[in-house]
């Protein structure tokens, strides 16, 4: 997703998705967008999602793109990657 660098994107990922009780990952890209994996149950990633498509009160989400992925067994925690 492309974003406003400055805005604390990957920490409000993050806080979405503990809020969701999602597991996963996000990291910034070199080319100033964010990417990232989310597993959960199907009403919570929605919701999760729906957050994300928003974004934080100073970024502008240009495009949110999503895809199935196979599930990681034993993912526990939502982490921020460098």
């Amino acid at each position: 997703m492309d974003y406003k660098t400055g805005v604390g994107f990957r920490y409000f990922t993050r806080h979405r998705a503990v809020e969701h009780h999602i597991t996963g990952w996000v990291r910034n890209t070199d080319n100033n967008k964010v990417e990232g994996e989310a597993q959960g149950e199907e009403d919570a990633v929605a919701a999760f999602l729906k957050h994300v498509d928003n974004g934080p009160r100073h970024a502008h989400v240009v495009k949110l793109d999503t895809e199935d992925r196979e599930v990681v067994e034993g993912e526990a925690d939502f982490v921020i990657r460098r």
